[in-house]
């Protein structure tokens, strides 16, 4: 027997039609068809504020990772080097944002710390989200036990002080010990978007298309994969948005308290640790990296909220999903 296919996609992925433009009395009309990816996008590029929030975050990234060789060739800087000649200096013309207290090059180190702040993020979201999506769709669909033991874990680790567990074991981390700050952050990120994948998985195992699958012999994993979880790849792709931006904010938080990033290693976290004291005297050891990270976090979250509404037929403020 043919399987049906996923009513939710096939409602996602249906034709739109549009009267393109004025007809002739008695022709009929031009008819475009829009796919769900077509729509999507149309939606977003609505949103003005989402669309500029994206322009931004991909300028910061180009800013990022081109930047530092930018300046190196200009002006032969590192985030590594020191200047024994310029310490604290303002911005000028070979010191773009200044010098530090021992002579560090502030464009050089914020770039790094740039760099390695939205490293973090997008890497701490994609594991978090990942992991979400596989134990939530798992317990909701086997149920019983499974369920019961995966929901303990989660309820478990919601009641952890992760904050505490984190400084303690990242305490022992080398410079080179960033990878294991990410699955850290990302252990303790995912458990609510867990509970409601499984909440919609509830909902979605008892569909027609789940059941049809079921009876084809389609394997367990394959249903889960398959069909569940794309069919809540919307709510996974805003949840991974706001994980960006989350991450960002929980690794500059345990980097300034010296708990994150190490030293030779800069992030956005530890320059604003470094630069704090001296934030109204030399403001521009602080407001760069500050600046910085308040700009990303900010362009995520918009971006996060314009991509909801695009994802969402129903919502206002894309037009009513036109």
């Amino acid at each position: 027997m043919s399987i049906p296919a996923d009513p939710l996609l096939v409602a996602d992925d249906a034709a739109i039609a549009d009267t393109a433009g004025q007809t002739a009395p008695g022709t009929a009309p031009d008819v475009v068809v829009r796919g769900r990816r077509a729509l999507v996008l149309r939606r977003l590029r609505r949103n003005k504020a989402a669309v500029g929030a994206l322009v931004i975050l991909l300028l910061l990234f180009v800013a990022a990772f081109v930047g530092p060789i930018v300046n190196e060739a200009i002006t032969g800087w590192t985030y590594k080097d020191q200047d024994f000649a310029a310490f604290l200096q303002p911005p000028s013309a070979s010191h773009w944002f200044g010098t530090t207290q021992i002579g560090s090059d502030v464009f050089a180190q914020t770039m790094r710390g740039l760099q390695k702040s939205l490293l973090i993020g997008l890497l701490v979201a994609f594991i978090s989200t990942g992991l979400a999506a596989i134990v939530g769709a798992v317990a909701g669909y086997f149920g019983g036990w499974i369920d019961r033991s995966l929901m303990w874990i989660v309820d478990l680790l919601l009641v952890i002080p992760s904050f505490l567990i984190i400084a303690i074991i990242a305490r022992g981390m080398t410079s080179g010990g960033w990878i294991m700050l990410v699955f850290l952050i990302a252990v303790f990120a995912w458990m609510i978007t867990a509970r409601i994948i499984r909440g919609m998985t509830l909902s979605l195992r008892e569909r027609e298309f789940v059941l049809a699958a079921r009876y084809s012999g389609v394997s367990s994993a394959g249903i889960i994969f398959r069909h569940l979880i794309p069919n809540m790849s919307s709510l996974l792709i805003i949840d991974a948005t706001i994980a960006v931006a989350t991450a960002i904010i929980a690794e500059s938080g345990l980097s300034y308290f010296g708990f994150g990033v190490k030293p030779p290693d800069v992030s956005l976290g530890t320059l604003i640790a470094d630069g704090t004291q001296s934030a109204f005297t030399f403001p521009w050891l602080f407001m760069f990296a500050g600046g910085l990270l308040v700009l990303t976090t900010l362009c995520v979250s918009v971006f996060g909220d314009g991509l909801r509404d695009a994802l969402d037929p129903g919502s206002n403020r894309n037009g009513g999903g036109k």
